[in-house]
């Protein structure tokens, strides 16, 4: 089940004029539940007509492949490990090949990806855990997958919801992390918490291609250090609308104190003596 999708097209709106700019809707610790879940939907609905077909961005041909181009993603961006993993994988075809693999040339193949001396660890000892304790063969249940040196839940949700289409959980990478708790969909910072919020919000059905929308909207709208809110068709949903990045105003300037004058020096009696 390779992918074979092509990347979505950018599809970012024309800046809005000023007085036409949305506001950033207003929630609390008090939002219910119900209330929640509901804008949650309407988030999704929109990314949705963004989005209609998408899915990792990661290039892969195989179940093997996407688990080592997740498990090189790490610290990394996609674009670089697309740009990485065809020569690794024509020099090391196989599972086997791969367990085999000289670990000196291995880094010096992974070494744009940073980290490169723990990822070629990772790679080697998952290729060898798969040979001892499945044939080769990548297995397809959440259990087995995070057994893996050098998976966790977000790689083992990646490989099980886009090569397996299996809905097990929310990969919550850095996007996704950062895009629910602007959003208001989570206030917590660990992934494994902020995913067991996105679960509890979504029906199991979307939690995988959810995160995959979340991921592309990040990219192309909501980034980390320049939100363009002006841009955003989440605004009116948002309450970090035009709060965050360029939009926080900055706090003035504080003004220098003036000097006092100095007090004119005194001389004792003693002193003048």
């Amino acid at each position: 089940m390779p992918s074979s999708s092509p990347e979505p097209e950018s599809k970012t709106p024309p800046s809005p004029p000023d007085d036409a700019r949305p506001t950033a809707v207003k929630t609390s610790r008090r939002e219910s539940k119900a209330a929640k879940a509901a804008r949650c939907a309407e988030i999704h609905a929109r990314l949705a007509e963004r989005y209609p077909d998408v899915t990792t961005a990661l290039d892969h041909g195989s179940a093997w492949e996407l688990l080592v181009a997740t498990i090189l993603s790490a610290q990394s961006t996609d674009v670089t490990i697309n740009k990485v993993t065809p020569e690794l994988f024509r020099r090391y075809p196989t599972v086997a090949d791969m367990a085999g693999a000289d670990r000196a040339e291995l880094e010096e193949i992974l070494h744009p990806t940073g980290f490169f001396r723990n990822k070629a660890k990772s790679v080697q000892s998952a290729a060898a855990y798969l040979l001892e304790h499945h044939g080769g063969e990548v297995p397809d249940q959440m259990g087995d997958l995070v057994k893996l040196p050098g998976v966790g839940r977000k790689t083992a949700n990646v490989v099980l919801g886009s090569y397996f289409a299996r809905n097990e959980g929310v990969v919550v990478d850095t996007h996704v992390g950062r895009l629910s708790r602007r959003l208001g969909l989570t206030r917590a910072s660990d992934p494994v918490k902020a995913e067991q919020d996105l679960m509890r919000l979504l029906p199991k059905v979307d939690w995988t291609v959810f995160s995959h929308r979340l991921i592309w909207f990040g990219r192309e709208v909501c980034a980390a250090k320049d939100p363009r809110c002006d841009r955003c068709e989440l605004a009116d949903l948002c309450p970090s609308a035009f709060k965050v990045g360029r939009w926080v105003e900055k706090a003035p300037a504080k003004k220098a104190a003036k000097a006092k004058p100095a007090k004119p020096k005194t001389t004792t009696a003693k002193q003048r003596g």
